[in-house]
């Protein structure tokens, strides 16, 4: 799928600031090379964590950005008053298919089990032929490794078949991921209407 088809993409992220320097980084540098290449990026609507910084980094940088935060989470006072548009849905799994429904490829940053959970299902989508977007799992300082080994052993004690490895990409930085969006190829299924 060359990138000049790829108008936005969804980044999966943590919302926590206690990680790596180089998650943080990570997260900077993917904000700026989105805003300056003119992609949206849709993610989750908070202004803490790796998503305030990769939101926050993407407005500097002249790109557009686009939230999406459950009303629970919104009265909490962490949703992003500061992006080009916020989206307040009403539960976790709106909020989980209009993130879907607006992106045209997803990035998966270090995060932890609602990352997981993000990555997990929007894979899990792509196995049923719900949709055909390109899931890469950036993987900064070999973050996600375990999660690799796990799915290798799903496939290993055949609960997986061989070629779901097809169904995502690993990239080991911002650039890889880039790469391996322009080496995916064009969708083979047009994605549903309605997921959930």
């Amino acid at each position: 799928m060359p990138m000049s088809s790829i108008k936005s993409i969804c980044v999966y992220c943590g919302s926590s600031s206690r990680g790596a320097p180089s998650h943080l980084l990570a997260a900077e540098h993917l904000g700026k090379a989105l805003g300056e290449r003119g992609i949206t990026l849709v993610y989750g609507g908070g202004m803490i964590g790796l998503m305030g910084i990769v939101a926050d980094a993407t407005l500097q940088a002249g790109g557009q950005v686009i939230g999406v935060i459950p009303k629970h989470l919104d009265d909490l006072e962490v949703g992003h008053r500061g992006v080009t548009q916020l989206i307040v849905s009403k539960s976790m799994h709106e909020r989980k298919e209009t993130m879907f429904q607006l992106a045209d490829a997803f990035a998966i940053l270090p995060g932890g089990y609602g990352t997981l959970d993000e990555f997990f299902e929007i894979l899990t989508w792509r196995q049923l032929a719900l949709h055909d977007k390109p899931v890469v799992l950036v993987d900064i300082d070999n973050y996600w490794k375990p999660l690799r080994g796990l799915l290798d052993h799903i496939i290993a004690a055949n609960y997986a078949k061989p070629e779901t490895r097809g169904l995502y990409e690993v990239a080991e930085g911002i650039e890889g991921l880039f790469e391996a969006l322009d080496r995916a190829p064009p969708p083979r299924v047009a994605p549903k209407d309605k997921l959930i």
